[in-house]
């Protein structure tokens, strides 16, 4: 353990440098509260979806990295902002014209259009926690309206009565003066219709804690802040839940970046101590644009766990957090590849390069051996040319290819055999583009086929690689790439594959000799 922890206080890995400044913050005394608190929020007006994925998954590396170097417990609450008010319909859930009648009351007052649960809001709730636990990750789940309605919350919610100036001084520098007119911390939950309610305020108690105000007929009322009958605006609520709560650690998108400042102050003017940060950037789409989940431009979780693993996810989303990172339906083959790749070379690596290695994240130290002895690219080149419908249909080439492996011995090679096959036909075969060899590139690939036909060093793709790099070699490609993109595009119909040699090994060199055969004839 004592390596461990003097490798991991020098490590490069981003959890491990998010850690070292939560060691750094109780250098000199533990916690008040017993334990280092991690928080994630969750907005329950949808469905949980691969961001939230992300922000856990990310939130639990460094949670894990801390627990490597201090001794110090550790929590993490995920917080559904469920009080919310709801203030559109979800055009995916059914029961659209029950759910516009309630419009502006909290999500966990809205009866469940799925008919399922106590509230629309419960169920969104139930959905995440099902999400949560399918991937196993350890939290506990925290709910705003039992936060506020049970009392927990009450002592903040005074105090934010007894310091509402200094609170609204803060709020009123982030907005317009026409918003500054209107705006109060203080969000009233009508007694009669249930709504969430933006008014101004007449009155703020703070003897009595209680907020006065009309409602949009013109009746007033005097509530108090207590018990769940009055919510903070999203803003000031951010700050104070990390007061009332002790939050030492919380991450979230860049979009939430520029109000930092405004959450930390709230923090700290209800008597916290401002947590620490971190922003990671937001993904894009195929076009550079920021995903928006109202516009469905990116990919879902579901999608990505259809074609690959879930620990492919895991290792795009470990890389680089604090870039934008385009996440299409093209990085699949590649994070998987990738994945497997930092597992292999897991085993053989010093402590301070395991530390640094994404698997010892991804798996909290402990990866598991890749049983991946052919790369997913390969599959899927594999997929092509055989013309395979099924994960059966490649197993003859990959049991000739890695005698040893079978479905039971290797079932992450299993998955990824059926993943390569549905992903081959959705993405890669539509996409194909076949065209005839040159003349420089004919006489090439003919003489590839006859020194094929006379191969007798079996399956061993390094050879199979030096014998079709020498080819080209001799048939005079300046840069050897232009030969194997030829047999690509010619073979392949694509611009990019695997290496060649490993390709043939895989395939077999008749099966290779045949397929280079009938391109050249159909050319």
């Amino acid at each position: 353990m004592t390596d461990l922890r003097d490798a991991a206080m020098n490590s490069r890995a981003w959890p491990f440098e998010e850690a070292r400044r939560l060691v750094k913050r109780y250098e000199k005394a533990p916690p008040a509260k017993g334990y280092v608190l991690f928080e994630t929020g969750y907005g329950p007006s949808g469905l949980p979806h691969i961001g939230t994925f992300g922000e856990v998954l990310r939130t639990t590396m460094i949670r894990r990295a801390f627990e490597a170097i201090s001794d110090i417990p550790t929590r993490l609450f995920c917080f559904s902002d469920d009080m919310d008010g709801m203030r559109k319909v979800p055009g995916n859930v059914p029961d659209q014209d029950m759910l516009k009648e309630h419009l502006q009351r909290p999500l966990t007052a809205v009866p469940d259009p799925f008919g399922e649960y106590e509230s629309f809001g419960h169920h969104n709730n139930a959905m995440l926690r099902r999400f949560l636990d399918t991937f196993g990750f350890e939290y506990e789940f925290y709910s705003a309206t039992e936060f506020y309605r049970s009392g927990a919350f009450d002592d903040t919610l005074r105090l934010a009565t007894e310091r509402y100036d200094d609170l609204m001084a803060v709020m009123l520098k982030s907005l317009r003066e026409e918003r500054q007119q209107t705006y109060s911390i203080f969000l009233p939950i009508h007694p009669e219709t249930g709504r969430v309610l933006y008014v101004p305020l007449k009155n703020v108690d703070a003897v009595n804690h209680t907020i006065t105000f009309d409602d949009e007929d013109g009746r007033e009322w005097t509530l108090p802040v207590t018990g769940g009958q009055v919510k903070l605006q999203w803003k000031p609520d951010f700050g104070a839940r990390w007061a009332a709560l002790g939050v030492d650690f919380e991450m979230y998108g860049k979009d939430h970046s520029t109000n930092t400042p405004i959450y930390d102050r709230i923090c700290e003017i209800l008597g916290g101590r401002k947590p620490e940060h971190f922003t990671y950037e937001l993904f894009l789409d195929e076009n550079g644009e920021k995903i928006s989940k109202s516009r469905g431009n990116g990919l879902t979780i579901d999608e990505w766990l259809s074609y690959a693993a879930t620990e492919s996810l895991s290792y795009f989303m470990y890389q680089k957090p604090k870039t934008a990172k385009r996440l299409w339906w093209d990085v699949i083959p590649r994070a998987v590849d990738e994945y497997h790749q930092q597992l292999r070379a897991f085993p053989g690596q010093d402590l301070k390069a395991q530390i640094d290695n994404p698997v010892w994240h991804i798996h909290n130290g402990a990866p598991p051996e890749s049983r991946m002895v052919v790369p997913f690219a390969m599959l899927l080149n594999l997929a092509s040319v055989a013309g395979a419908t099924d994960k059966a249909g490649l197993w003859g080439f990959i049991r000739r290819y890695a005698p040893e492996a079978s479905p039971e011995t290797h079932p992450d090679l299993d998955a990824a055999a059926g993943f390569a096959v549905r992903y081959f036909h959705d993405f890669v075969a539509p996409s194909l583009h076949f065209r005839a060899p040159d003349a420089q590139e004919r006489a090439a690939m003919a003489d590839l086929v006859a020194r094929l036909k006379d191969w007798q060093g079996g399956l061993d793709a390094e050879e199979l690689q030096s014998l079709v790099f020498a080819v080209g070699k001799d048939h005079g490609f300046e840069n050897l790439r232009d030969w194997f993109k030829a047999l690509y595009e010619v073979l392949l119909g694509q611009s990019q594959g695997p290496r060649f040699g490993g390709f043939i090994a895989l395939y077999g060199v008749a099966e290779t000799v045949k397929l280079i055969e009938d391109a050249l004839a159909r050319a």
